[in-house]
């Protein structure tokens, strides 16, 4: 991605006037990525791994961090609750699901068997079951064998629309392959009715697949397998968006016209980083040298689609090599104004390092260094904070 950087944003006065879809606008800091100072904000409760052990807190006002005792490192399946002060996690001492503050206080059981807990909305629980089943439960008496089960049909089901009837659902089409759609549940098998037709929103690619719902529900962002580069032979893809009850998704970049073929993240489909406002989408883009997007993939660099205005900005304050099978994961600060990762900045001895980025200004910034790859990357698991 570097060796077309420059040459791709020299047209964006005009492009941006042309194009319906974004084009990015670079952000470069000149000073790349920076030692935090005393006055860093904003504040909050980071959780990473700094060994193989435990999940650790880092403290941000007080620059300081440590572990939390019965605790194992954890990535996706930790869920932070709207508000930002919970996280949700497998307890493995006595194997049930829990919810914590972050500083690892007021542990409270929420289901006794179950391979995920997130929130649905901020009083009910989504619980999926180690057969891969579903429910919907209050969170106030969730583990309560007595509090009445909503039962979700989670037959092909990749991803819940939270608070809603919607669900990202793949199935197989008549060619074989299989496709994404969006489907009411609600009206599943209601032939003849409006509204009870998937959506159809594409194969089913591995590296072209990635999926999140925004926070409040109201938008489904898609990835999606576009353009054939000739120069690479390599297919590119691009960012979508749809909401609930449209009748096709709306694109947002144009990734191809600045670079080439492309990659949007990795093979986990739902690292889709969206704002907790809503508002915004952050993702990694990752030139593509080959036609193989496993092998043959440059620089990733972090990107940002912003709704409200239609902006497509790319942060080039810092790039990774390391993005297969995934990128490092872009955790959001409850305030919306940064995201934080770990990286291993190029050119130092620090070894993998928690950063984080400010979205306005585009600065990076080391706030600790030491992340250990617990579970194979450095991942930042959250970041919240304490009520």
């Amino acid at each position: 991605m570097r060796v077309r950087w420059g040459l791709a944003l020299l047209c964006l006065c005009f492009a941006l006037q042309t194009h319906a879809q974004a084009l990015p606008t670079a952000v470069c800091p000149i000073n790349g990525v920076a030692r935090r100072t005393p006055d860093f904000a904003p504040g909050g409760i980071i959780l990473t791994t700094f060994d193989r052990d435990a999940i650790w807190v880092y403290n941000i006002e007080q620059d300081t961090r440590y572990p939390l005792p019965e605790t194992v490192p954890c990535t996706r399946n930790c869920r932070l609750s709207p508000d930002a002060t919970w996280i949700s996690r497998m307890d493995t001492v006595e194997f049930v699901y829990q919810k914590m503050r972050l500083d690892g206080t007021q542990r409270t059981t929420l289901a006794p068997f179950a391979a995920d807990v997130e929130w649905w909305t901020p009083d009910t629980l989504l619980v999926w079951t180690l057969d891969h089943r579903a429910y919907l439960v209050p969170e106030a008496n969730a583990s309560d064998p007595a509090t009445p089960r909503q039962p979700i049909d989670t037959h092909g089901v990749i991803d819940l629309q939270p608070g809603g009837d919607y669900a990202l659902t793949v199935a197989l089409a008549a060619n074989g392959l299989f496709e994404r759609q969006l489907e009411n549940l609600e009206l599943r098998g209601l032939n003849g009715i409006a509204g009870a037709a998937p959506i159809m929103l594409g194969r089913d690619a591995p590296y072209y697949n990635g999926a999140a719902w925004s926070p409040n529900g109201a938008w489904l962002a898609i990835v999606t397998q576009t353009a054939l580069d000739p120069a690479t032979n390599a297919l590119s893809s691009e960012l979508f968006g749809i909401r609930a009850g449209d009748a096709a998704p709306t694109q947002w970049t144009n990734l191809f016209g600045a670079y080439g073929a492309t990659r949007i993240n990795g093979h986990t489909i739902g690292d889709i980083s969206w704002s907790p406002d809503s508002t915004k989408v952050a993702f990694w883009v990752i030139e593509l040298l080959g036609a193989d997007p496993l092998t043959q993939g440059g620089n990733a660099v972090i990107h940002l689609y912003d709704l409200n205005t239609g902006e497509l900005r790319a942060y080039c304050g810092y790039s990774t090599i390391e993005h297969t099978p995934n990128p490092p994961r872009l955790i959001w600060s409850p305030n919306s104004t940064h995201i934080a990762f770990g990286g291993n900045v190029q050119n130092d001895d620090k070894g993998y390092l928690l950063l984080a980025l400010n979205v306005q200004s585009g600065q990076f910034t080391e706030l600790s260094d030491g992340i250990y790859p617990a579970l194979g990357a450095p991942d930042v698991i959250a970041w919240g904070r304490l009520p």
